[in-house]
């Protein structure tokens, strides 16, 4: 799958991906069988601030029960949302002045985002602006109950929140109503050994509880099962490059519901699909 500077994406159970293709500002969507072109769903109307626009948009999410994408438009400070019924021509902002860069969406509905700026992740009702404090929050800082640009989220059936605190080369777990987080994978400085990430960003957490990241300055994706001190990498991690076993900079990840996971892998302009035992 041929992108821009593919960032986040986001897998259906039919096998559609949608990807947030950061420096053409849109949204493409690629349903499964796809081989040549993907379909513009969103913006593509150039950088800008209308609600036709997009400036940096680095996350998304299918909300099936209004089929409509929910997108992080970094570069404007917004949450927007679009309808997916063809004719759509723009969106409406759900929340704004927020420096969002990573989504997620749990069971009952409720939509979690991180904000870069005020270094902490919220969760929102569909609809209201303020929402509530569910990571960080304390400045930006390495201490558990701190962040440091968190990046992409995963939400579990918990309502467990998992955080890629990127610039603390950590992915921390808050636990619904916890004062703090706790370090489930790297933490030990930023670095490429089993041990340590450099600047983590997608996030994916199966029912065991085992987690899997982009690891993206060391262009791997990594596997940490639950309580591991280091992970193994399972994709990549062969240095940067465009081979087939390479990434330049792994971002977004997620995976299907028959086991395929995808990457965005940010400077080879593409997505790539693996199948993991």
């Amino acid at each position: 799958m041929p992108h821009g500077y593919p960032h986040g994406l986001f897998v259906d159970d039919d096998q559609t991906v949608v990807i947030a293709d950061y420096y053409n500002n849109r949204i493409i969507q690629w349903k499964n069988g796809d081989t040549t072109n993907g379909q513009v769903v969103a913006g593509g109307n150039g950088e800008g601030n209308g609600l036709h626009q997009f400036n940096r948009p680095t996350g998304v999410l299918i909300d099936k029960e209004t089929d409509s994408l929910i997108i992080c438009d970094y570069g404007n400070d917004r949450v927007v949302r679009w309808s997916r019924r063809s004719g759509t021509t723009q969106g409406e902002i759900l929340i704004d002045n927020i420096r969002c860069w990573g989504l997620a969406m749990d069971e009952q509905r409720y939509l979690y985002v991180s904000d870069t700026g005020k270094h902490e992740v919220r969760r929102y009702r569909l609809g209201e602006k303020d929402g509530t404090l569910v990571a960080g929050g304390n400045g930006a800082g390495d201490e558990l109950n701190q962040l440091r640009s968190p990046t992409y989220l995963f939400v579990d059936r918990q309502q467990d929140v998992y955080v890629s605190d990127s610039m603390n080369h950590r992915v921390m777990k808050w636990v619904e109503g916890a004062r703090e987080g706790i370090v489930v994978a790297g933490g030990q400085g930023e670095g490429s050994s089993l041990t340590q990430l450099s600047y983590p960003n997608g996030l994916f957490v199966d029912t065991l509880g085992t987690l899997y990241v982009a690891d993206s300055w060391n262009h791997r994706v990594m596997r940490w099962t639950q309580g591991a001190k280091q992970g193994t990498v399972i994709a990549g991690g062969n240095s940067p490059g465009a081979g087939a076993n390479q990434f330049h900079y792994s971002t977004g990840l997620s995976f299907d519901r028959h086991g395929n996971l995808y990457v965005a892998d940010n400077n080879n302009h593409r997505v790539q699909r693996f199948y993991i035992e």
